[in-house]
């Protein structure tokens, strides 16, 4: 068979833009494009490509997903990654991360069905992570897991949170991301960047995402910065049921299509007047919803 006719599978583990690299059988990377301005494949599709040269292909086929992550505003929409099975939502204490970022990751994690971990990095900042600590406090107590750990000094907690999962890590610049790789992976000294004190933020260092095999059935992506997570392509009745707290009183409310803003009869309203659901994650659905309806 020729060369211009030998088709082969593969998973894309990196993306940049319209060209991926992808991760062949033999364990051997090669670089691939799309044909045309198609531009859907991400990184940990499992991909059909047609070889054009011993080290480059074409994507012809991207193969059913188990699961996709993605953000989107009124314009666009960009893939993060595919065929994940956990989010891990990285925090730190320094420099500030938006809460108002956590939530929106919960609720992508949420309408996409994938099991999601709270990482808070550099817990060796130990008055700051208390701080930080406190404002995690309330997604602890809805159910998700959080772990606290100083990527620099001891990664092994995260070990077995990540066993048997592919996971992609998502979260701001200058949440140490990258530190998180680098623990994970002896020696493949990824680029980090102090975070600018003057404008409490992070600097990006990854600018692509990049899939790694942390063992057999054990992966991980490292996914670029976000300082944005839209989530434009969901309708208002999935992000009500993304917050889960919510869920049992969903479909009791006076009004079918009621949006528990002002409604009267809203079961959810009166949920957070008895204290059942807390009047801050009440408050970040109302500001997603009102841009919604």
């Amino acid at each position: 068979m020729s060369l211009a006719h030998h088709t082969t599978e593969g998973q894309i583990v990196a993306a940049y833009g319209r060209q991926f690299n992808v991760e062949l059988a033999d364990g051997n990377e090669i670089v691939c494009v799309t044909r045309g301005k198609k531009t859907g494949a991400s990184c940990g599709d499992w991909v059909s490509i047609k070889m054009t040269s011993p080290n480059q292909g074409v994507i012809e086929k991207t193969h059913p997903r188990t699961s996709l992550l993605y953000r989107s505003d009124a314009f666009k929409e960009k893939i993060i990654a595919a065929n994940v099975t956990q989010i891990v939502c990285v925090v730190a204490a320094v420099p500030s991360f938006y809460e108002d970022l956590v939530n929106r990751c919960l609720i992508a994690a949420e309408s996409a069905d994938i099991k999601v971990l709270i990482l808070l990095n550099k817990a060796d900042m130990m008055a700051e992570t208390q701080i930080a600590l406190e404002k995690l406090q309330l997604y602890r107590e809805l159910g998700y897991p959080l772990l606290c750990l100083s990527a620099h000094q001891d990664i092994a907690p995260l070990l077995p949170l990540l066993a048997n999962q592919t996971s992609v890590l998502v979260g701001q610049s200058g949440m140490g991301k990258s530190s998180i790789i680098n623990a994970l992976i002896p020696g493949i000294n990824l680029a980090t960047r102090e975070y600018s004190e003057t404008l409490d933020s992070g600097r990006h260092t990854t600018t692509f995402a990049r899939l790694y095999h942390l063992g057999t059935d054990t992966h991980i992506i490292d996914s670029p910065g976000l300082q944005e997570f839209g989530l434009h392509h969901l309708k208002p009745e999935q992000i009500d049921h993304a917050f889960i707290e919510f869920r049992p009183y969903l479909g009791n409310c006076k009004f079918n299509n009621c949006h528990h803003l002002h409604e009267p009869g809203c079961a959810v309203l009166a949920a957070v007047a008895q204290g059942a659901i807390h009047p801050r994650r009440l408050a970040v659905y109302q500001k997603m919803i009102a841009r919604q309806v």
